[in-house]
C-alpha cells in the first residue's frame, strides 16, 4: 500500500520515471534505433519522433518476434504472446509479453488489487482459501518450427508463468485451467472445485455464469454461498458488469459478498477499484506503462495531439494510448476512458474508439459485422439497406446472444440460410466470437428480425433526426435503440 500511495501522491513524477526507464531500456532495439531513442530526453520529443501505432502498423515487428528474432521492440527476449480478437485484416492479434510486462505489470497489479481489497477489509480471510481462476487456453506457436515461442489467452499465459506462491492459492490445477475444449473444461472444472474452500473468483462474467450454473446442476444447490460458505469476492473485468450484477446477486445470496472491477487487457493491467463499491478505477502508474490520452476530437487526424495526466479533464472521453515494457510504443488500445477523479487519478472505461459489441467478451467490431453481412448478402442474393445489432443478456435459463434488426432492399429467399452465413462468417473472422459461440455455451445463434423496408428512415424521421449526422448505430452494447425500433414497427421484442 505504501508503493500504491506513493504513485497516488506523486503521479506526474512516477510517470516521468516510467517514461525514462522505457526509453532507456529500448534505445538499442531495432525500433529504438529507428526512432532515435538515444536522443530522446523529453516526452514532447518522443511524441514528435514516434507516430501513434495500431496493431496493424506494429504487426511486421511482432511477426518477426514470433519467428524467433529478438531485440526488435524490447531489449529482453520475447517468447510469449497474448492472443486476443483481431483487427480488420486479422482474426487474432498476438501481443508480445516480456518477463518485465508479466512481473512488473500483470503480477504486480494482481498483488495491488489484493492489497487494495485488504486495505478496504483488514479482517478479510480471503487468503485462507483458494481463488477460482477461470483462465483461457494455450498452445505452442507453430508459425516457426524452430522458434521456442508460445501463445494463448492472456489469462493462460499468466497461469503458465505464475510464481509458485500464486499457484498455492489458486484452483483448479493447470491441467484443467489450460484446457482448450471449453465444454469439457467447464465440466471438469466444476467437479474439481466444488469441494475446495473457494474464497474468491476471478474471470469474465460470461464463463463464470456458465460454470456456476453447472455447479448448481451437480450439487443441487441454488446459492453459491451454500457451496462455498467462505466466498467473499468476485473480481471481474473485460466487459461491463452492469447487466450481470443483479443475476450474480441472485446466484450468490450473501450479505458480505463483494465485487471488485479490474481493467486488464492483453496489452497491460491498467487499473482497478481501490475503493470497493465506489465508481472509478485507480490508474496504475508505476507498472511499466506510460500513458497518453487523446481527446476524441483528435481521433482520425493525421497528426493527433495527446495529453498527459496534468492536462486531462473530468468526464471527457479520451482514447487510451500506451507505451509498455512489453514493446508496444504509442499504441492505440482502442478503448475510450473518462476520468472520474483527478486526485488520485481514477478512470472508467466509457467505450471503444469504434462501434462494437463486447457484452460477453466477443469484441465484435463494425468491420467484422460489415464483412459478415456482405458475405451473407452475396450468398443469398439479398440486398441490405441497413442493419443494427445489440446484445441479449443472459437470463436464468438461456445463454446470451446478439439480436439483429435487418432492413433489406431485397430480402433473401431463405432467412435461415442468411443467418447461418452471417454467424459462420463472424466465427471465421473473430476468434473471440467463435469461442463464445462454441456449442451455444455463452452465445446462442443470432436472433434476427426482418423489418419492413425503410424502417430505419421512418424511425429516425419520427424522432426528428432524419439526415445530417443522425444514424442508427450498426453495433451497440446498449439495447434501448433496438427495443425502440421494435416497438415502433409493432414487432414484439420478446425473445
Amino acid at each position: 500500500m505504501g508503493r500504491i500511495e506513493y504513485f497516488m501522491q506523486y503521479p506526474l513524477q512516477v510517470q516521468q520515471q516510467v517514461f525514462q526507464n522505457l526509453i532507456s531500456a529500448a534505445q538499442y532495439t531495432e525500433f529504438g534505433k529507428q526512432y532515435g531513442f538515444s536522443q530522446i530526453y523529453k516526452i514532447e520529443e518522443f511524441k514528435q519522433r514516434v507516430p501513434i501505432h495500431t496493431y496493424d502498423t506494429l504487426k511486421p515487428y511482432i511477426q518477426r518476434l514470433m519467428e524467433g528474432q529478438q531485440n526488435i521492440l524490447w531489449n529482453t527476449p520475447i517468447k510469449w504472446f497474448a492472443k486476443s480478437s483481431g483487427t480488420t485484416a486479422d482474426k487474432s492479434k498476438f501481443i508480445p509479453v516480456s518477463v518485465e510486462s508479466l512481473d512488473d505489470c500483470h503480477y504486480r497489479a494482481g498483488r495491488d488489487v489484493l492489497s487494495c481489497y485488504y486495505n478496504n477489509f483488514p479482517d478479510s480471510r480471503l487468503l485462507t482459501g483458494k481463488s477460482l481462476v477461470i483462465g483461457g487456453s494455450h498452445q505452442v506457436n507453430k508459425l516457426d518450427a524452430e522458434s521456442d515461442s508460445y501463445f494463448g489467452d492472456l489469462s493462460a499465459v499468466m497461469l503458465q508463468n505464475m510464481p509458485f506462491y500464486g499457484n498455492m492459492i489458486r484452483t483448479p490445477d493447470l491441467s484443467i485451467a489450460l484446457m482448450d475444449e471449453w465444454e469439457e473444461k467447464i465440466e471438469r472444472m466444476a467437479n474439481a472445485v466444488i469441494h475446495e474452500n473457494v474464497t474468491s473468483i476471478a474471470g469474465v462474467p460470461t464463463w463464470t455464469l456458465v460454470l456456476i450454473k453447472r455447479i448448481f446442476e451437480i450439487t443441487g444447490k441454488d446459492n453459491l454461498a451454500d457451496v462455498w460458505p467462505n466466498l467473499e469476492l468476485y473480481m471481474h473485468g473485460g466487459v461491463s458488469f452492469t447487466p450481470y450484477r443483479e443475476q450474480f446477486k441472485k446466484l450468490i445470496r450473501k450479505p458480505d459478498m463483494y465485487y471488485q472491477e479490474t481493467y486488464n487487457a492483453s496489452e497491460g493491467f491498467f487499473a482497478a477499484q481501490d475503493i470497493v463499491g465506489q465508481e472509478g478505477l485507480l490508474l496504475f502508474l508505476n507498472h511499466g506503462i506510460f500513458y497518453e490520452f487523446m481527446p476524441m476530437e483528435e481521433y482520425g487526424k493525421e497528426c493527433p495531439q495527446t495529453l498527459q495526466l496534468q492536462d486531462v479533464e473530468l468526464g471527457k472521453n479520451y482514447a487510451l494510448i500506451i507505451s509498455t515494457n512489453g514493446g508496444l510504443w504509442r499504441y492505440l488500445v482502442g478503448d475510450t476512458i473518462q476520468f472520474t477523479s483527478l486526485a488520485p487519478y481514477r478512470i472508467r472505461v466509457s467505450g471503444r474508439t469504434k462501434s462494437f459489441i463486447n457484452a460477453f467478451g466477443e469484441e465484435l467490431i463494425v468491420e467484422n459485422s460489415d464483412l459478415a453481412i456482405a458475405k451473407a448478402c452475396e450468398e443469398t442474393g439479398a440486398v441490405m439497406n441497413d442493419y443494427t445489432a445489440a446484445p441479449i443478456y443472459f437470463s436464468e435459463n438461456e445463454a446470451g446472444g446478439h439480436e439483429w434488426l435487418l432492413d433489406f432492399d431485397k430480402a433473401p429467399a431463405d432467412i435461415n440460410q442468411f443467418v447461418d452465413v452471417l454467424d459462420n462468417t463472424l466465427k471465421s473472422i473473430n476468434s473471440d466470437y467463435e469461442a463464445k459461440r462454441h456449442k451455444d455455451m455463452a452465445l446462442r445463434r443470432p436472433v434476427v428480425h426482418v423489418l419492413p423496408k425503410g424502417t430505419f428512415t421512418e424511425w429516425l424521421k419520427s424522432k426528428g433526426k432524419l439526415g445530417g449526422q443522425h444514424k442508427v448505430p450498426r453495433l451497440n452494447n446498449e439495447r434501448q435503440h433496438v427495443e425502440e425500433i421494435l416497438k415502433f414497427t409493432g414487432i414484439s421484442g420478446k425473445i
